[in-house]
């Protein structure tokens, strides 16, 4: 009797989460955020096929054929930036968000850690973006009446790496949210320099290339554009893909556990 009883209360006994609760834990949440807030999602999706319209319509009516000629890389270029504004502004509006509701001591008592839970919700972000600039996509091919290729292996590799290098940077943002909390004007501004990294391929990359989403959009042009697959491109190009990728996620992901360990030192974490 006591040994089934036994049985039973190791049976019931809590087990340790791991990294793979976490992740699942944290997608569960951004999917519960879409479909509980629908006309939230539904209308940055609307602004952002607005601002589309607006950009394709009236330069269509000042700039005439030269819009025209060119309007495949706009197109690539709209669909990389708002992927990429998705990974960038997620970490640091999220922190921003629950520095605001009281909730971000929750975030570093949890014994995975607060880098590692912000850095999955910005993964999580990553994938929700894909969803919703999809649909932009399909929606700007619709207006503009224009097809591209579409080999999905290739864009997803393309695409991810390039954001991820935006992620580090939005590591490093929300470090800075956590220590000096309202920082959103300077953290918005640099997603217009975003949009001069995006058109670096329409010049000499140079040393560009080793900036956040150059590399990526200029390979992205070629596999959407001129139908170039992934095993195609030159192995340094790749490298140089992948590269910059690591390497500002662990310049970001530095940054923030310098910033939060800051912030408790300084007695600030919470206070807002």
């Amino acid at each position: 009797m006591s040994a089934g009883a036994g049985r039973e209360d190791a049976a019931e006994a809590p087990r340790p989460a791991g990294y793979r609760h976490l992740a699942r834990a944290v997608l569960y949440r951004e999917y519960l955020i879409f479909v509980r807030y629908p006309a939230n999602a539904v209308g940055g999706l609307v602004i952002s096929v607005f601002f589309f319209g607006l950009l394709f319509y009236g330069g269509r009516a000042i700039a005439g054929q030269a819009l025209t000629d060119s309007i495949e890389g706009i197109i690539v270029g709209y669909f990389l930036w708002s992927l990429s504004v998705g990974a960038y502004s997620s970490i640091a509006n999220d922190i921003g968000s629950e520095v605001q509701w009281g909730t971000l001591e929750r975030h570093v008592m949890s014994p995975f850690g607060f880098a590692p839970v912000a850095l999955l919700k910005g993964l999580a972000k990553i994938v929700r973006s894909f969803v919703t600039s999809s649909v932009l996509l399909a929606v700007m091919l619709l207006i503009t009446g224009r097809s591209l290729e579409l080999n999905v292996l290739t864009i997803v590799v393309v695409a991810t790496l390039s954001i991820v290098s935006v992620l580090g940077l939005g590591l490093a943002a929300g470090g800075v949210t956590v220590l000096y909390k309202r920082v959103g004007n300077w953290l918005n501004l640099l997603q217009f320099g975003f949009i001069v990294l995006i058109s670096a391929p329409a010049f000499d990359l140079g040393w560009l290339r080793f900036f956040p989403l150059a590399q990526g959009s200029a390979l992205l042009q070629r596999t959407m554009i001129h139908d170039v697959r992934l095993w195609e491109f030159p192995a340094v190009d790749l490298a140089i893909l992948l590269g910059v990728a690591v390497g500002y996620v662990a310049l970001g992901y530095a940054i923030f556990q310098y910033a939060t360990r800051r912030a408790r030192r300084l007695g600030v974490l919470g206070d807002y």
